[in-house]
């Protein structure tokens, strides 16, 4: 059912999906916006409390609810067809990052909803850090010489047993590299290439735990700016999720996956609010019917998969 923009009911909302990501984000989200109700929740191994939960998206749908939007938190391997049924069903869609498992299903995704006159928004959350619009505007007119990227986290901490993210589909090291990559192209926009690719893959498993890569972004009057990054996910101790920005005009870093901006020896911090500001977009996407795809760090991804080289190392246990 579409949104009656006249109205000033808020949207009614299902969740689809209910692992750590939905728990520890979306809800809470969700929860603290007044223009959204959460009407549903659809997961095949969890509930959520106070609403009405379904095993899949075809019982959600046969329900009957009174719904508008669905926001799609489950593995990207299987989205697009959630995303489907949802958009023939007359719904909205938002979809955690990475969007879908492949290029082609995004675009599948996006043609569906634009023939049904319906809004979706493929979500990139590091991109709503506080420090991220901040340095955006920084670098605007400057000349970028370099850009290193250094994002290492412990899968063991934020994946527990979370198998599917090391299949075919699941990313691997690139579930969290890709947040990187979705803020390096927001700071600095225009045409960003993969030069090479060195991915470590865990025997017996489908997707790397650690990755490097060189890649290039247009500069100032033609330039291209070198750019490296490392990922690993099996980094222990202090998480790591640091970009550093060497210009003509000084250095900015942006720390703990955006949130922390340094400028000339100025450090700028502030809470958490991507969630916060991401279901505030949607709101506003909903409201004036209009929608945002942007597929840039998941063509990278796909990139490095294709021009990557591939180094089987011991096998990953939990």
């Amino acid at each position: 059912m579409a949104v009656d923009l006249s109205s000033p009911k808020p949207i009614r909302l299902a969740i689809v999906g209910i692992g750590k990501i939905a728990r520890d984000q979306h809800l809470p989200a969700i929860a603290q916006d007044p223009r959204f109700e959460l009407v549903a929740a659809v997961s095949r191994n969890a509930v959520v409390d106070g609403v009405a939960n379904y095993r899949d998206i075809a019982e959600l749908v046969a329900a009957g609810h009174d719904l508008d939007a669905v926001s799609l938190c489950t593995p990207p391997v299987g989205r697009a067809e959630i995303a489907m049924v949802a958009i023939d069903a007359g719904l909205d869609v938002m979809m955690e990052k990475p969007p879908a498992a492949t290029l082609s299903e995004v675009a599948r995704i996006e043609a569906h909803a634009v023939a049904a006159g319906r809004t979706l928004f493929a979500t990139w959350h590091s991109r709503e850090a506080a420090g991220v619009a901040p340095a955006r505007q920084w670098l605007e007119g400057r000349r970028v010489e370099r850009v290193t990227i250094d994002w290492r986290e412990d899968i063991r901490r934020w994946h527990p047993g979370q198998d599917w993210i090391l299949e075919a589909g699941g990313f691997g090291v690139f579930d969290p590299g890709i947040n990187a990559l979705s803020i390096a192209t927001e700071i600095l926009p225009g045409g960003w290439t993969v030069d090479d690719a060195e991915m470590h893959v865990p025997e017996g498993r489908m997707s790397p735990l650690a990755a490097d890569l060189r890649l290039s972004c247009d500069g100032l009057a033609g330039a291209r700016v070198p750019v490296t990054a490392a990922f690993d996910f099996l980094h222990e101790g202090p998480q790591q999720w640091d970009i550093v920005v060497d210009t003509d005009g000084g250095r900015l870093t942006l720390r703990m996956g955006g949130s922390v901006l340094e400028v000339d020896g100025q450090v700028s911090e502030a809470p958490d609010a991507e969630y916060a500001r991401l279901y505030g977009k949607f709101a506003e996407l909903v409201r004036t019917r209009a929608s945002a795809v942007d597929v840039t760090p998941l063509r990278l991804v796909a990139d490095a998969f294709l021009v990557g080289r591939r180094t089987i190392v011991p096998a990953f246990a939990w």
